[in-house]
């Protein structure tokens, strides 16, 4: 298994030092990663991002690494079919920039929670999107990972429903082993029913926010709050994760997914070196 970590991860250094994707990638080569995660939103021209590809695949070729996952920041659940091609045109168009960056994995997201839509509600446009999607991405040979993410489609038997109807090897799951938590369903139970579907991990935690904190966390499914801490300093069972990885012969990507209120830099770092011993077969510094 390689490790990469999400730009997503630096998210309070991007805005606070004003970096660039070039500047994320030299982080990621300074900390030993094999790999990078890179989203959409990043670009910094949103009108014209094509423009800056040739540049990032220059510091990409110049640092060795490589494009464990591209991520669409997409919402197919729309109330209008016309806005919902909108967000299919998304996805089209990150499928090539994946094919250009040498990424074997687009990122999409199902949709988001609004008015009085309910899953039910929403997992015919959901269906319906990425089947308008995934002969793209056969045609690519890139896979479009659906991450467990949301309220919408949060829970692990949601997902696995979307992933069953497609049916299709190049619709699969991005499996982030955190967001389990906002719908309170237990990360490993979620695993043990979605490994079979799993081509890129989102290595996340989380832990209960605490009375006296003032910032401001994300909020469960039953209104539970929860802040983001490195990996092994929370709720989840990763070590366990870890393992069954192992187990089930998983050789694509762990890549790091950061949203607490640390210093990014130094908490993406410590992730890195943990994950790094995990995997080496050092004492576990991911127990809970």
């Amino acid at each position: 298994m390689k490790i990469s970590v999400s730009m997503y991860s630096l998210s309070s250094t991007i805005q606070k030092e004003n970096w660039t994707i070039a500047d994320f990638i030299h982080f990621a080569k300074s900390i030993s990663l094999d790999g990078v995660e890179l989203l959409d939103m990043y670009w910094s021209n949103q009108e014209n991002h094509h423009s800056e590809i040739e540049s990032v695949k220059q510091v990409l070729a110049e640092t060795g690494l490589k494009v464990s996952a591209y991520d669409v920041s997409n919402n197919f659940v729309k109330d209008s079919r016309e806005e919902r091609l909108k967000e299919v045109e998304k996805v089209l168009d990150g499928i090539q920039i994946a094919k250009q960056l040498g990424a074997p994995v687009v990122r999409v997201f199902c949709g988001d929670v609004h008015g009085d839509i309910t899953f039910e509600d929403g997992a015919d446009w959901i269906i319906e999107s990425l089947n308008l999607c995934k002969e793209a991405a056969e045609k690519e040979n890139i896979v479009l990972a659906v991450e467990n993410h949301g309220l919408l489609a949060g829970k692990s038997t949601m997902v696995e429903h979307i992933i069953q109807t497609v049916n299709s090897p190049f619709v699969k799951l991005t499996f982030d082993t955190g967001n389990f938590l906002l719908v309170h369903e237990s990360p490993v139970d979620a695993f043990n029913r979605l490994k079979s579907n799993i081509v890129h991990v989102h290595f996340k935690d989380f832990r209960e926010k605490e009375e006296h904190e003032s910032f401001r966390g994300f909020r469960s499914t039953e209104g539970v709050e929860l802040i983001g801490v490195v990996p092994g300093d929370g709720m989840v069972n990763l070590d366990t994760i870890v393992q069954g990885l192992k187990d089930n012969d998983y050789d694509g990507w762990l890549s790091i997914e950061y949203e607490g209120f640390e210093d990014a830099k130094q908490a993406n770092e410590e992730a890195v070196n943990r994950l790094r011993n995990e995997l080496g077969g050092r004492k576990s510094s991911l127990s809970y």
